[in-house]
């Protein structure tokens, strides 16, 4: 098992005198990504997400929640999803399975008691569910391996459809919107807020420094961008999860339009005055800037924050995940996963070697001032300017 780092929440208030529990201010979503961009410290994120995975609940850690209810099961058992254990390595409380009747009894903003399987609102109770430990997560996650086989053959006979339906895309590409950022010939980081995003932003710098690549993001991936201190360059997607601020930066934005000409996303753009192309495609938004990276002639592409593994495509959660195996049968010769690029790269001039250049050039420096008749009379006079502050400094020691 891969270890992650724990995020520990703040200590979490007691509940009113004499009655048990925690209290907190309820924020709920039936979306977590939408319900993460108003958490605070301390307060129990409400969420209704089935099968919750590892991004969400990371997302979760970092807004520092007192605790978690979720309307649906944690983990259904169809494939073992790792948000689940995240929250019990953090000790955060999460009450799974309440049911949706929860989004209509509490509200946003009201302060609610998390006691054991119960939650309570102005001492009425309002949700009851099971408290998930470590133990039962365990023992859900050990079921869900043994189904695992099974998920594997849906996922697999889903992707030969999906090659079946639009092989076209395998062969002829997708169709290129007309853009200003020029793409031909140079590197080109894709980034999508997901697994590891910040850790592999960080340990890209010095490749980011020396290649400066085209800045591509995915939704979120530029306001993951903006956070690490990089503007983009370009922004792809369904504009769902990207914040107002970082479709403001001054990226060139393609709206991702679906077969059928819906484009969800150029609604809100317009309503910001900003102009967008469409970039009509099947598949996920990651697969639409993986793809359009390639047609536009990147000469590589490093691909941040997206899934890798099986097991990360499932954990998606979402049939629509066989295009990545689509996407990358065609882009296979260009795309590198970040740890393979920190890895393989290293800077063209390191310390070591800069130190050595710097005292190379210092004494070619020295050696030529003493073999010219002017050197030797400039050190000649550095030395009788500097004769009586070494005797005096010599002087301190005896």
């Amino acid at each position: 098992m891969r270890a992650y780092s724990r995020v520990i929440a703040p200590r979490h208030r007691p509940g009113q005198p004499g009655l048990p529990g925690l209290v907190g201010t309820a924020r709920l979503d039936r979306r977590t990504k939408n319900l993460t961009r108003r958490l605070r410290p301390g307060d129990i994120a409400i969420i209704d997400h089935a099968d919750l995975d590892r991004v969400s609940a990371e997302s979760l850690l970092r807004c520092q929640v007192a605790a978690v209810v979720n309307a649906a099961p944690s983990i259904t058992g169809r494939y073992p999803n790792l948000g689940p254990q995240l929250l019990a390595e953090a000790g955060i409380p999460l009450l799974d399975d309440v049911g949706p009747d929860v989004f209509e009894k509490v509200g946003e903003g009201r302060q609610v008691r998390l006691d054991g399987d119960t939650l309570y609102l102005s001492g009425a109770v309002v949700a009851k569910g099971t408290v998930q430990t470590a133990d039962s997560i365990a023992a859900a996650m050990a079921r869900a391996k043994e189904g695992l086989a099974g998920q594997i053959r849906a996922f697999m006979a889903n992707t030969v459809e999906y090659i079946g339906r639009d092989f076209e895309e395998l062969i002829d590409g997708i169709r290129v919107p007309q853009l200003r950022t020029k793409l031909d010939g140079r590197h080109v980081l894709v980034v999508a807020r997901g697994y590891r995003h910040r850790e592999d932003l960080h340990a890209l710098r010095a490749y980011i420094r020396e290649f400066k690549p085209v800045m591509v993001a995915v939704d979120g991936g530029a306001d993951a961008l903006l956070d690490a201190g990089y503007r983009p360059h370009l922004i792809i997607g369904d504009m769902d999860s990207v914040s107002d601020r970082a479709l403001t930066c001054g990226a060139e934005i393609v709206v991702h339009a679906y077969p059928g000409g819906e484009a969800p996303g150029l609604d809100r753009v317009r309503a910001l005055g900003l102009d967008a192309v469409l970039g009509p495609a099947t598949g996920t938004s990651e697969d639409i800037a993986l793809l359009l990276a390639d047609e536009l002639g990147a000469r590589l592409i490093v691909a941040v924050g997206m899934r890798f593994n099986l097991v990360e495509f499932l954990d998606k959660g979402r049939p629509g995940m066989a295009s990545a195996i689509l996407t990358r049968m065609r882009v296979g010769d260009k795309i590198v996963e970040p740890k393979g690029v920190s890895r393989l790269y290293h800077s063209r001039i390191s310390t070591s070697w800069l130190v050595l250049l710097v005292l190379a050039a210092a004494a070619t420096i020295v050696v030529a001032t003493a073999a010219l008749p002017v050197g030797q009379i400039f050190l000649s006079l550095t030395g009788l300017k500097l004769n009586p502050f070494w005797h005096w400094l010599t002087g301190l020691f005896h």
